[in-house]
């Protein structure tokens, strides 16, 4: 089994979040510029435009063209509890988690076919071709990582950021349950990883397209063989 390392970005990302939980930046307050940041980390401008992406996608930040980078003023932990307790944390089963996202990635689907913008393309594309490629090499982990991408980036797509911050919050749930097993199943069979990014093709080209309706009814039937197979084969 490969043992992942933390790539720069992720750990400059981790150390931001760090800090705005304990309070040195604060709900709407501005950041300091990329410049101050790469000095203040020790890394280069490029690893902290990525981590502030990424933190953007995620509902931590809003990135403002020409004027700044801020702290979101809902935070995702706040959109994540409710009565003190982290949201989908209550779940008793991968399969409520998937009913869940049924729901919810219908949606989302729909709202992103007809709200994409050329940009939001290009990145599904090329998380597309992340997923081609984890399959040609037989790199389960990033096969992983890009199908986690996939969705997120369906959800920035729809252009709500509670819909961002409730898909983060359910990926993060759904991604402790099914770790018990390091590698999912379905990456492990040749086939079954096949028909999946044949699957995410036909999301991707509905999304691309404009059809929201085609989009969400996609989008349920992959949940839905998600859902068949893994009640063949349950993760213990």
């Amino acid at each position: 089994m490969k043992i992942e390392t933390e790539k720069g970005h992720e750990i400059v990302g981790r150390m931001i979040v760090d800090k705005i939980s304990a309070g040195d930046w604060e709900p709407g307050e501005k950041l300091p510029s990329v410049v101050d940041l790469s000095a203040q980390f020790g890394v280069g401008r490029s690893t902290v435009r990525e981590a502030l992406s990424a933190l953007k996608a995620t509902g931590w930040l809003d990135i403002r063209h020409g004027g700044g980078t801020f702290v979101k003023k809902v935070l995702p932990t706040d959109a994540r509890q409710h009565d003190g307790v982290p949201l989908f944390q209550q779940a008793k089963s991968i399969l409520e988690l998937l009913e869940v996202r049924q729901i919810l990635e219908a949606g989302t689907s729909a709202l992103a076919a007809e709200r994409r913008t050329e940009e939001d393309v290009r990145k599904l594309e090329a998380i597309l071709e992340s997923m081609e490629e984890a399959l040609r090499t037989n790199d389960t982990a990033a096969g992983e990582r890009a199908d986690v991408a996939f969705h997120a980036a369906i959800a920035a797509a729809s252009r709500n950021t509670l819909l961002v911050q409730l898909m983060d919050s359910l990926s993060q749930r759904f991604g402790e349950t099914i770790g018990q097993t390091r590698e999912l199943w379905f990456y492990q069979e040749q086939s079954t990883a096949e028909r999946l990014l044949e699957e995410h093709r036909s999301i991707f080209q509905a999304i691309a397209e404009g059809n929201t309706a085609v989009a969400a009814k996609l989008i349920r039937e992959h949940l839905t063989k998600v859902e068949s197979t893994l009640r063949q084969h349950p993760l213990e």
